[in-house]
């Protein structure tokens, strides 16, 4: 890459070669007072403005040593680098406030520095953003804010205005399935990566318990079809099990805020239930919009098949099922197929009933396709 950093953050910039230029200059001219790190989800950003936190703390320490190796840790114990990352759907109004407008005020406890990284800001809502403005515009000479954002036209424009951009991308494939293979197989690894789109998160759940549950039932969703058995009902399984990762998602916040009250924080037991089932519908949803691109992938993959070109499958630890499924499919049949499901995922970010928009998705699937 020709660009000279230290290692932590070398390695958490490896795959993004201009959020690497962009913080290298950083470091070498004296790190700006706000970043915003921005992409796409699951490509990066955390791993790397922790690291860039920990070198702007470590510059400024007595021991650079051991204040980077306490940035780094996660959660960190430095008491200069606040990191917060909201709960539920959204970050609170009120903790936003306290942990870093309020705080940004005071002086570091060690060393020259203080670093406030807020993940996923664009879960803040408008007065959390409004509020940030003022020490945006003038911070103390300490401070150094960085906004993580996989939507950052979710954010005020005067916020992002007032922010340095680093820029990420999606991860390739071949890098997402390198991190994988110490936890699934090659074939494994390889079809989560692609069908992952860049996203090592979502890689990484794909070959969870869970992820490979819902997997199996998107395809099987796209087998129905195509054998003729939408009676069988098979979304109902599908919405079953997006059901229960939202439950353990709303089960999750629940307790973390239940903890944070019985260490002192003071949140009234109808904001910590409101939030729970925001981050609960939340997780529930993105699980069902994930199984419908499992499921336009799966489509794709047979026209792939079909047409004599398995190099460019995605699904490539399920050749045998996708040359049994593709025997004799209409190519053009196949992009409509695709065209349906990626319509049936509009109608649900519109808030249709989620349970009739898949039953008439299989619906129509099986007069396409069957």
């Amino acid at each position: 890459m020709g660009v000279d950093l230290p290692r932590s953050l070398a390695a958490a910039t490896e795959h993004q070669p201009r959020a690497a230029l962009v913080l290298a200059a950083a470091l070498s001219a004296g790190p700006s007072h706000a970043y915003l790190f921005r992409g796409p989800r699951g490509a990066g950003k955390r791993g790397a403005a922790r690291a860039f936190a920990a070198e702007i703390l470590a510059a400024a320490a007595e021991e650079p040593e051991e204040a980077r190796r306490r940035a780094l840790l996660d959660p960190s114990p430095h008491p200069d680098l606040v990191w917060l990352a909201p709960r539920g759907s959204q970050h609170l109004v009120e903790e936003v406030r306290e942990r870093v407008i309020r705080a940004a005020a005071y002086r570091p406890f060690e060393g020259g520095k203080r670093v406030f990284a807020i993940e996923a800001a664009e879960a803040m809502r408008d007065e959390s953003q409004n509020a940030l403005l003022k020490t945006l515009e003038e911070p103390p000479p300490f401070v150094h804010l960085l906004l993580l954002s996989s939507e950052p036209e979710g954010l005020l424009e005067t916020i992002r205005s007032r922010c340095q951009p680093v820029e990420f991308a999606a991860l390739p494939a071949a890098a997402v399935e390198a991190m994988l293979r110490d936890s699934a197989g090659p074939e494994e690894a390889a079809a989560a990566a692609r069908l992952g789109a860049g996203d090592l998160d979502r890689a990484r759940f794909l070959i969870t318990d869970r992820g490979r549950t819902i997997r199996e039932q998107a395809v099987g969703c796209v087998s129905a079809a195509l054998a003729g058995e939408a009676d069988s009902a098979p979304w109902k399984d599908l919405l079953d099990g997006a059901e229960a990762i939202g439950e353990d998602a709303a089960a999750s916040v629940r307790a973390a805020l239940e903890a944070e009250v019985e260490a002192g924080v003071k949140r009234p037991a109808r904001e910590i239930s409101e939030e729970a089932k925001r981050a609960g519908r939340r997780r529930r949803t993105e699980v069902l919009d994930l199984a419908l691109e499992l499921a336009a992938a799966w489509i794709r993959d047979l026209a792939a098949v079909g047409a004599a070109a398995p190099d460019v499958v995605f699904n490539r630890d399920r050749l045998a099922r996708l040359e049994r499924d593709a025997a004799g499919i209409d190519l053009s049949r196949a992009r409509r197929g695709v065209e349906l499901v990626q319509d049936t995922r509009r109608r649900l970010e519109l808030n249709v009933s989620e349970e009739l928009a898949l039953e008439a998705l299989l619906y129509r699937l099986e007069r396409l396709l069957g």
